[in-house]
């Protein structure tokens, strides 16, 4: 089966610029979605999963920085913002909260596109998801089950169940970061979103349990600004 070509989601109020860039888009071989406001794109975003958004950042209600701080944060797609010709202090704001790049408008869509094709071009593949169960990653053998890692040198580790769920949500997206909301919901729920530290002490405590030397951790590595990524391939066991 042939792959299917990126998804771009449009995201900006004004219909006379948001139509027919996504019409010219479709026209270069990609798929698009178009939002009129923040709330839509959210909505699209829950429904398909975008290879990249373009964003307005003048937009009544929500505007489209408070969008891109939304989407960094829970290690979305990458964003390309639209800028009013004198908002400089939004470009750099944009830029500073984790968006790839910037155009501004008036703009030549030639030129946007080749900003998609360059910004699509570091972003890595789409991450592998290996179904769960017990699973072998770097030396170690998962079972979540048993909440416990057994090495290939005979060591057994015992996890606690928080442990354990951080783990395999780790392992089922090798190589992606992921972000420390996304973990904290999957690892203690939405009632525990106060405790902004929860996903950095219980990371501390795993690789206390698995590295080397936790202090320089080479399976659970820190992507500063974005989260926790795993560092090994994974694969049934």
């Amino acid at each position: 089966m042939e792959p299917e070509e990126p998804l771009i989601l449009v995201v900006d109020d004004a219909r006379d610029i948001r139509e027919p860039l996504g019409q010219y888009l479709r026209r270069q071989g990609y798929r698009t979605r178009l939002a009129a406001n923040a709330g839509e794109a959210r909505r699209l975003l829950d429904e398909a999963r975008a290879a990249l958004v373009v964003l307005d950042v003048m937009m009544p209600g929500e505007d489209g920085l408070s969008l891109c701080r939304w989407l960094v944060a829970r290690g979305g797609p990458p964003v390309i913002l639209l800028t009013a010709m004198a908002d400089e202090t939004d470009r750099i704001v944009g830029l500073e909260l984790g968006a790839d790049d910037y155009l501004v408008k008036p703009f030549n869509p030639r030129e946007l596109l080749a900003r998609i094709r360059a910004v699509l071009r570091r972003v890595p593949p789409p991450e592998r998801r290996v179904p769960s169960g017990r699973r072998r990653f770097g030396g170690w053998r998962h079972d979540p089950a048993a909440l416990t890692l057994i090495h290939d040198d005979g060591r057994e580790v015992a996890l606690t169940s928080g442990e354990s769920r951080l783990l395999g949500a780790l392992l089922d997206h090798p190589h992606a970061v992921l972000g420390r909301d996304r973990l904290l919901e999957i690892t203690a729920g939405r009632e525990a979103k106060a405790y902004d530290r929860a996903v950095d002490n219980a990371v501390s405590r795993l690789r206390r349990k698995i590295e080397d030397d936790p202090s320089a951790p080479r399976l659970i590595v820190t992507e500063w600004g974005g989260g926790y990524r795993l560092a090994a391939d994974v694969e049934e066991a």
